[in-house]
C-alpha cells in the first residue's frame, strides 16, 4: 500500500464524512463550511495521488481501478447531495452521472479487449469544473453575481461532460466494434 493508494483511500473514507456535514444540518454554516473543508481536502488528494504516482513510478493496478472510483463517487456524492438541497437541477446530475456510466462501461470493454483507456484532457477539464461547480453550490456565497457565476461554471462543466463523452467515443470507436 503505497502513498498514491493512501490518498485514494482516504478520499474513500472521507465521502460519508461529507455527505453527513452536507446533509445533516444544511442551514448550519458550521456543518455547510467543513463540508465544504473535506470536500476540497479531498479533492486535492486526487490532484496529489496521480502526481505522486506518476513521478515516483508508484502506478498500480489498484490505484488505476480504485482513483477514478473514488474521484466518480465523491463528485456524484456531492452532487446528489446538491440536489437534496436545491442547489444543482437533478437533470444535470443525470447527465454527469449517465456520462461517468457510459465511459465506464466502455473501459471495462476496452479493458477486456486489452486495451486501456487512458483519461483525455477533456476529462480532465470536465473533472476540474465538477469540482469547482461543486465548491461554489456547497458555499452557496449570496448574491446575483455569484449566482450566476455558479450557474455559468455548471452549464460549462456539463457541455465538457458532453464533449468529453463524445471525445472518448469517437477516439475508441474500435471498442465498439470489439476490436484490439
Amino acid at each position: 500500500m503505497n502513498l498514491p493508494n493512501k490518498l485514494t483511500l482516504t478520499r474513500v473514507i472521507l465521502i460519508p464524512f461529507f455527505v453527513f456535514f452536507l446533509l445533516f444540518d444544511p442551514f448550519n454554516d458550521i456543518f455547510k463550511w467543513t463540508a465544504l473543508v473535506i470536500f476540497i481536502i479531498a479533492s486535492l488528494t486526487d490532484l496529489v495521488d496521480g502526481k505522486i504516482a506518476r513521478k515516483y513510478n508508484l502506478v498500480t493496478d489498484f490505484g488505476k481501478f480504485m482513483d477514478p472510483l473514488a474521484d466518480k463517487l465523491l463528485v456524484c456524492s456531492a452532487m446528489i447531495g446538491l440536489i437534496e438541497l436545491g442547489r444543482i437541477p437533478a437533470v444535470v446530475v443525470i447527465i454527469i452521472i449517465a456520462r461517468e456510466f457510459v465511459i465506464s462501461g466502455f473501459r471495462l470493454i476496452a479493458a477486456d479487449n486489452g486495451k486501456v483507456i487512458a483519461a483525455s484532457y477533456w476529462g480532465k477539464f470536465k473533472t476540474t469544473f465538477q469540482m469547482i461547480m461543486v465548491v461554489l453550490m456547497i458555499a452557496n456565497i449570496e448574491g446575483y453575481v455569484m449566482h450566476i457565476v455558479t450557474m455559468v461554471v455548471m452549464w460549462i462543466a456539463l457541455a465538457l461532460t458532453i464533449i468529453s463523452l463524445i471525445d472518448y467515443l469517437v477516439k475508441n470507436k474500435e471498442v465498439m466494434n470489439g476490436s484490439k
